[in-house]
């Protein structure tokens, strides 16, 4: 479990009865969310449960139509994503957006390379390599060389790399929009084994976007769920189990079920 934060440490994240409206369809209907320092928040849910939405405004890339957001205590409208990840918010999408014919290097500093000073700007590779592979050890990735076209990784050291290069961005929020999509079991434990590394190091709060239960509930300190736009159940990841959480997906079923008959 995550360490409580002492009482004048602010909210890593905070949201308040965010809507979200697409003309007369609304895809958020009134979520709100915290999230500690340090802490891993699982955010579950079914397609077309908002999750998606949720994350674009958190990122920048959409705006809310009412609500508020608080990032580290402030009240913030994001404005971008370059907003966004100024103030420390990186997002690592399923499709991951690697450049799979550059090395690992080169995408970890895809658009903010290093270059050397003076009148005559070009890459600094040798600052690249050396910073990109310091960062690969300190969050324990391990890949053969750094000079390794992404293209030659597997699907989880790829998602290695994606996370690696947003911590490397100095993230203080870190989202994760299905970070266990079509893997196997050994990539997954991979993957589950990088978040739970980056939250003993600290420093970082994580939202992790999933689908799976029990992986959610073996890495997350605390669940929430969301359906139709709006969260119906949250609790501390110790106190519920993956039988509570389809016992309240399978009510929601036969309730839609029942109303559409």
């Amino acid at each position: 479990m995550a360490d409580t934060p002492a009482v004048n440490t602010p909210l890593a994240l905070r949201a308040d009865n965010i809507v979200k409206r697409f003309g007369a369809v609304t895809a958020l209907d009134g979520v709100s969310l915290t999230l500690k320092p340090g802490e891993i928040l699982g955010v579950l849910g079914d397609n077309g449960a908002g999750k998606s939405t949720l994350i674009k405004i958190l990122t920048g890339f959409q705006q809310q139509t009412t609500g508020q957001l608080f990032i580290h205590g402030e009240e913030t409208l994001l404005r971008s994503v370059d907003h966004a990840r100024a103030l420390g918010i990186e997002c690592v999408y399923q499709d991951l957006a690697l450049a799979n014919s550059l090395s690992i290097y080169h995408n970890m500093f895809l658009n903010r390379e290093i270059v050397h000073g003076g009148p005559f700007r070009f890459l600094n590779h040798r600052a690249m390599r050396a910073r990109a592979a310091e960062c690969l050890e300190e969050i324990g990735v391990h890949v053969p060389s750094v000079d390794l076209p992404v293209e030659r990784l597997s699907g989880g050291q790829r998602q290695a790399i994606a996370v690696a290069r947003a911590v490397n961005s100095n993230a203080k929020i870190l989202l994760l929009d299905e970070p266990l999509a079509a893997m196997g079991a050994r990539e997954a434990a991979l993957i589950i084994d990088l978040v739970l590394r980056l939250k003993e190091k600290g420093g970082l709060s994580i939202v992790m976007i999933m689908h799976n239960y029990a992986q959610t509930l073996d890495i997350a300190d605390r669940v929430m769920l969301m359906q139709r736009g709006r969260v119906t159940y949250e609790r501390e990841a110790a106190s519920t189990s993956v039988e509570e959480l389809m016992d309240i997906v399978r009510r929601e079923y036969r309730a839609m079920r029942g109303a559409a008959a």
